[in-house]
């Protein structure tokens, strides 16, 4: 007996797929699509919300970077994505909170096995409505679950076949009662949560894992760090254990879904939002309306 599959009740969605957009959860590959089976997709994620669209073109830039790094060919120039992500974005509600998503994926495989075919290269563009987490404050606690490193996974894309790993290192933090985890890099070092990167404050000063090529250096993470710097906040990138975190004086995470949120309990220390968290959310909120 065929089994039925209850539909998803998506939000409103609105996809450019082969010259035209579409509305709703558009089919876009099929069983024998390389991608579907084999994971061979990037993407990246830009937002909109109270009129703004921070970033959109860098967003635009890095999703044809992450092709490139993944060996799949970037048939969209940056410029082309740019226009119609407005294009899409005047199909919503002026302020809608929206979630704006190129990717591109191999088609084919070579010769029906593992390796894809990168001239087969099909992408599209979806956006839809994805309101914006209220900033009530994460729990987290250590996974077991580490970050790859560049020799066993392309990290240096945002390619989707990365994030199972995070996923299963949210469920996993899930199942204990927290509602985010810190990942550790192969060697022990702590490279970002589960699905953001990572800030902490100690003694006036502002720390982050330095990029080192086994987390994704994140365009609001590298905005947050400018927007403190230039007003006049140190922020030091290096190497951090689970334990600086343990003893932090605040937590707080940056990532384009959310942005900039808190963290209020690590394991059993409950934490509150702090100065430099509300500082960094500010000047993020000023920055994009600007």
């Amino acid at each position: 007996m065929a089994q039925t599959i209850a539909p998803v009740n998506f939000s409103q969605t609105w996809t450019f797929f082969e010259g035209a957009w579409h509305e709703g959860n558009v089919p876009i590959m099929g069983p024998r699509t390389h991608a579907a089976w084999l994971g061979s997709t990037v993407f990246d994620g830009a937002r909109a919300f109270e009129g703004v669209t921070p970033d959109l073109d860098r967003h635009c830039a890095r999703v044809n970077q992450s092709a490139v790094n993944f060996k799949l060919k970037p048939v969209v120039d940056a410029e082309t994505w740019l226009g119609l992500a407005r294009e899409g974005i005047a199909r919503f509600d002026a302020n809608a909170e929206l979630y704006i998503r190129p990717m591109y994926w191999a088609q084919n495989g070579s010769g029906g096995g593992v390796l894809f075919d990168a001239e087969t290269t099909n992408w599209c563009l979806c956006i839809y409505v994805a309101p914006m987490p209220q900033p009530t404050g994460a729990s987290i606690t250590l996974s077991p679950f580490r970050r790859p490193t560049m020799e066993s996974a392309p990290v240096d894309a945002k390619a989707a076949c990365l994030y199972p790993n995070n996923s299963r290192a949210l469920i996993e933090a899930q199942t204990r009662g927290f509602t985010n985890c810190l990942m550790l890099d192969m060697l022990g070092n702590v490279a970002e949560f589960g699905n953001s990167n990572v800030f902490m404050a100690k003694g006036g000063v502002v720390y982050t894992p330095a990029p080192n090529g086994t987390f994704l250096n994140g365009i609001t993470r590298q905005r947050v760090i400018a927007l403190l710097r230039a007003d006049g906040v140190k922020v030091v990138e290096t190497t951090l254990s689970y334990a600086d975190f343990q003893r932090a004086d605040e937590i707080f995470s940056s990532g384009n879904f959310a942005k900039v949120a808190p963290v209020i309990r690590i394991d059993d220390r409950s934490l509150q939002p702090g100065p430099f968290y509300h500082r960094a959310r500010k000047l993020y909120w000023d920055f994009a309306h600007a």
